[in-house]
């Protein structure tokens, strides 16, 4: 047996090398994550790859959940891959509030630390409307939709988002199981930031791709 892993090892000591270092860089710096449904539309679609900043905010020991080191904080309107334990899966959303931001939402309209945002209608449909959300020092679209039932989750607050937790939304605010859902979001829970699209499929034409997606940036 000694003899037999021996010789492996002389035949495909490249190979596996290079599996150890494409396994150990998409553990500790940077992956593909792929977007299945619609909870961050109009910024992202279903069949989206985007990239995964895994330095974005932190150092950690590769193949674990362990921080080396924190060099900064995720920033409002962050793009954020999330392994959620309230959810029990990865989750992709855009980061709204702060700690210390006290968040109040009504009927969609949102409120941080008592100051509203602006908005502007860019386009609408039958059933949904497609806006651009001003607030502080950033902007970016969301969705608006009368396709579904439940308004429960058009309300929130006010509530003080804890130390060390954000309040993240997804774009398609009517269509988003996140912070109103699944409340704060730990910042142990978010593994890393993205910034653009790699390429993308569509599912709904046989998985043809999006070729004016690829390598798009997001805002």
């Amino acid at each position: 047996m000694k003899r037999y892993l021996s010789a492996f090892w002389r035949e495909n000591r490249k190979f596996l090398a290079l599996l150890l270092t494409i396994v150990f860089f998409k553990s500790a710096i940077a992956d593909l994550n792929s977007i299945s449904g619609r909870s961050m539309q109009p910024t992202l679609l279903d069949g989206d790859k985007v990239w995964v900043n895994k330095l974005a905010y932190d150092i950690r020991i590769p193949f674990t959940d362990f921080f080396l080191a924190s060099h900064t904080d995720p920033g409002r309107g962050d793009i954020v891959i999330i392994d959620s334990d309230a959810a029990g899966k990865r989750l992709v959303k855009r980061i709204v509030g702060l700690p210390g931001d006290t968040i109040y939402m009504r009927n969609n309209t949102l409120v941080i630390n008592g100051q509203p945002a602006d908005y502007e209608v860019v386009s609408s449909g039958e059933d949904s409307l497609i806006i651009r959300e001003r607030l502080f020092d950033y902007s970016h679209e969301a969705m608006l939709s009368d396709a579904f039932p439940n308004r429960i989750s058009r309300s929130f607050g006010p509530e003080t988002v804890p130390e060390d937790q954000f309040f993240v939304l997804g774009d398609n605010r009517d269509n988003s199981a996140d912070s109103r859902i699944y409340s704060f979001i730990p910042r142990d829970q978010i593994i890393g930031r993205s910034s653009s699209v790699v390429f993308s499929l569509d599912s709904d034409r046989n998985y043809l791709p999006r070729t004016d997606r690829f390598l798009a940036e997001l805002q």
